[in-house]
């Protein structure tokens, strides 16, 4: 499979990114029931699943004219894939790498508040998520749901070692 490399290094760049999930399942060895059909359009079938997919989930959009084992065979592609259904981002808070300056502002930002504003932040961009939006609008959600959400754990960690 062309774009097994890509999307190992893609689990593991999203390792500690408590936002997304993966899973890998062998169609031929389990196969899977569902709304969909695994495979209908050629192989691999990728799909994404989050509360706006409901279990159904939604197949991958392709960006290029490429096989889709091609495209995601790209780390550009493969993580663009994640960061987008994931609504997410790399950036990590704490060691502040893989973080844009908006990011960074952003964190400085809501680090000091409480965290019923941190959480009152996450209920209203999680209400947006559903939302139609232009794509570059969908990735700063995600990059300030990340944030959000990594300052909150953080928070959590701290008062539970009190």
């Amino acid at each position: 499979m062309k774009q097994a490399p890509a999307w190992n290094r893609v689990v593991q760049a999203f390792a500690k990114n408590s936002m997304v999930a993966f899973g890998d399942v062998n169609l031929a060895e389990d196969p899977v029931g569902g709304p969909y059909q695994a495979g209908a359009g050629g192989w691999p079938t990728v799909r994404y699943f989050n509360k706006a997919t409901g279990i159904g989930g939604a197949p991958y959009t392709k960006k290029t004219s490429d096989a889709m084992c091609t495209e995601l065979g790209n780390d550009k592609y493969m993580e663009e894939y994640v960061t987008e259904a994931g609504s997410t981002s790399k950036c990590d808070i704490a060691s502040k790498e893989n973080c844009t300056q908006k990011e960074l502002d952003y964190i400085e930002k809501f680090s000091a508040k409480p965290p019923e504003e941190l959480t009152s932040q996450m209920e209203r961009l999680a209400g947006m998520a559903s939302s139609s939006m232009k794509p570059e609008l969908r990735s700063w959600l995600g990059q300030r749901m990340n944030a959000l959400n990594q300052l909150s754990r953080n928070q959590l960690a701290q008062k539970e070692e009190l």
